[in-house]
């Protein structure tokens, strides 16, 4: 289910992006990377949160950790991390196959400017062994997302 509302919306607004089907998992970030042989950075996870009464995603690099000061700072609360059956029940997609597409509910997507450094990116697809290879700009664009610096520097560890 979740997969296919991933298909209709790339059917709909990204034609040319093609789904790519693993045999293996790709639920986690070293899975995904191993799977798709690129770099743990260049995996786009997305995290799903609650800050106060909101729900929001925020999509980030791979290797990236969340900078609780920041993200208090662009998303105007503490940040909490939502329970596997939040998830689910949100954005229609398991855990390790969430992604901004075809979501279940609208929510607001946030994509970290870490993002930007590749020219392509491997967000998964609505399932834990699917995904995507598209450029960080486009997927904003494609999903309305809007820019934000919530991770921790990469230089600093």
């Amino acid at each position: 289910m979740s997969l296919e509302s991933v298909r209709a919306f790339l059917a709909e607004k990204a034609p040319d992006v093609r789904i790519i089907e693993l045999e293996s998992s790709t639920a986690t970030v070293a899975l995904a990377a191993a799977g798709h042989g690129v770099e743990p950075g260049q995996i786009a996870k997305t995290l799903s949160l609650r800050v106060g009464e909101r729900d929001l995603l925020v999509v980030t690099r791979g290797d990236a950790r969340l900078d609780n000061r920041k993200a208090k700072a662009a998303f105007g609360g503490k940040a909490k991390m939502l329970g596997t059956d939040e998830v689910v029940a949100i954005t229609g997609h398991p855990v390790g196959g969430v992604c901004p597409f075809g979501l279940a509910n609208p929510l607001p997507v946030y994509c970290d400017v870490s993002l930007k450094d590749f020219e392509e990116v491997v967000p998964a697809a609505g399932s834990t062994h699917s995904a995507v290879r598209i450029s960080p700009l486009r997927m904003a664009d494609l999903v309305g997302a809007q820019w934000v610096d919530v991770c921790q520097d990469q230089s600093g560890g």
